[in-house]
């Protein structure tokens, strides 16, 4: 079964796939916040910093399950892949859009 994503989700998680940190970034608005792994990034080098590491780090792939939105805002249950213990694990998503781009992103096992 194929999950129907917003489009800027499912250009994020097809330039992560591809680990396109230039297409991922993209898809930010300029003072987005990303929560992942205890940290908070702001803003647009912060967030391009957090991306080229955990691409370095896990070599990670993003498998879409299931999605739940309403207005502005997505959870996305997400199997998640790569060069970490415990691969494959099951992640959530939680997104907030604005004008088209991902201004909040969480992340939570």
């Amino acid at each position: 079964m194929s999950i129907k994503l917003p489009e800027p989700i499912a250009a994020y998680f097809a330039a992560s796939n591809a680990h396109d940190v230039d297409a991922m970034l993209a898809r930010f608005a300029k003072t987005a916040i990303v929560k992942d792994e205890g940290k908070t990034m702001r803003g647009a080098d912060a967030v391009r910093q957090w991306i080229e590491e955990t691409i370095r780090k896990y070599a990670f792939s993003v498998e879409a399950l299931a999605i739940a939105a309403a207005e502005d805002k997505a959870v996305v249950t997400t199997r998640v892949s790569g060069s970490f213990p415990g691969s494959p694990i099951e992640l959530r998503y939680d997104i907030t859009l604005a004008g088209g781009k991902i201004s909040r992103l969480e992340i939570h096992p």
